[in-house]
């Protein structure tokens, strides 16, 4: 049926304390993982105090190791595209010497969430892994926070009480400081509250989440990643950030949560074309959110594809994020009988699409989206799985 073979939890750490005494020369007694995610719907929303709905995957990013008394923590990618050195070494940061970002870049994911660990952070040795794809749109980078995090609260159990929500955002300010991306709150959140069996409706405003039941055996989540990422400028993500935060700005609001749409469209004279038109998709988004989370709990997957192809079309006219491989990747399910809908998922220019269809075309639309897709596109079956865990070694 050509749907990827994903590593299991237990492979890839398996596969872990092989590489961890293969390059430390003993064996590993720790080990934790956090996985990435899939955004049904709510793009670009979370940094606008809006509402998204992601789930967690079944791909994950591993950490195997131990806790050392060396002062040095020693840490080693299996990443094949990650940036050299592939092991870096660190002191355990003090309030004296905090920790500072710099290269290799894959590295700052680590040390950003070590120098914010809400706990004793102590040496340690370790190897890490994924199967979570690389700039696919689904959140590798929360993944390697989250797990990072997981694994040093087994070197400091004291800790393990601290509130998820504190947990997030303590990756979050990581991801802020050390890589310097300034993203919302939702991977680091579905990243540690994923349930099995169920989305997550999240208020990034309050912070507050509901599990929604996404278990209907008849109907499945496919993730196809176009395997193509555009080469940016690196500003476009700010950029629309900053549109978004000086059009509420504009019309006296402290955010576009507090917007409607016809409060926008008063303001159409006032605001230039181009943050308009991002203020719309955001103000549209939010709403088809919180739609889309309500049609799944009745079980209307006829509403919530209409609002995610809804999704799509803004992200790609008003937002301007997708590219031709994304929206060619979604007009090609669409043409599938059977599929509700289906949306780019993601920051966008490149990653993954998101579909909602029934469990019986699954091959039908495979098949299809292959035949119309000008590139070569990689296809997950994606179920709701659970966030973040310690695992036994």
């Amino acid at each position: 049926m050509d749907v990827a073979v994903v590593e299991s939890v237990e492979q890839l750490v398996n596969r872990g304390k092989t590489v961890f005494e293969e390059t430390f020369a003993y064996k590993p007694n720790v080990a934790a993982c956090g996985p990435g995610r899939v955004n049904l719907i709510g793009e670009h929303t979370d940094y606008n105090d809006g509402f998204v709905f992601p789930m967690s995957l079944p791909q994950v990013t591993v950490l195997v190791g131990s806790k050392t008394d060396s002062g040095i923590c020693r840490v080693v990618t299996t990443a094949k595209n990650a940036d050299e050195p592939k092991k870096v070494e660190f002191s355990v940061p003090t309030s004296e010497k905090p920790l500072t970002p710099g290269e290799p870049a894959w590295a700052n994911y680590v040390k950003g969430v070590v120098q914010h660990f809400k706990g004793q952070v102590s040496s340690f040795d370790a190897v890490i892994l994924s199967s979570v794809p690389l700039g696919g749109g689904v959140s590798s980078s929360a993944s390697l926070e989250v797990a990072t995090y997981t694994f040093l609260d087994q070197l400091d159990p004291s800790q393990q009480n601290i509130d998820l929500k504190e947990k997030a955002l303590a990756c979050q300010k990581a991801e802020h400081e050390f890589p310097k991306m300034p993203c919302g709150i939702m991977d680091q959140f579905i990243s540690f509250m994923g349930k099995e069996g169920h989305a997550l409706l999240i208020d990034c405003r309050s912070m507050e989440a509901r599990l929604v039941p996404l278990s209907d055996p008849d109907t499945v989540v496919l993730v196809v990643n176009s395997n193509v990422r555009h080469e940016l400028t690196g500003s476009e993500y700010p950029t629309r950030r900053r549109q978004c935060h000086e059009a509420a700005a504009l019309m006296g609001r402290k955010s576009l949560r507090d917007v409607t749409l016809e409060h926008l469209k008063a303001h159409e004279g006032v605001i230039e074309p181009e943050m308009y038109r991002r203020a719309r998709h955001v103000i549209g988004e939010i709403q088809r959110t919180t739609e889309a989370a309500g049609a799944l709990e009745k079980g209307d997957y006829v509403k919530c594809g209409q609002l995610m192809v809804e999704s799509h079309n803004s992200l790609r006219d008003d937002y301007e994020v997708s590219c031709p491989e994304l929206d060619q990747l979604v007009a090609a399910a669409m043409e599938v009988d059977g599929v509700y809908g289906s949306r780019m998922t993601g920051g966008g220019f490149g990653g993954c699409t998101v579909t909602l269809l029934k469990k019986d075309v699954v091959p039908q639309a495979i098949k299809h989206i292959k035949k119309q897709y000008a590139g070569e596109a990689t296809f997950y079956l994606a179920a709701p799985s659970d966030g973040a865990r310690k695992v036994t070694l």
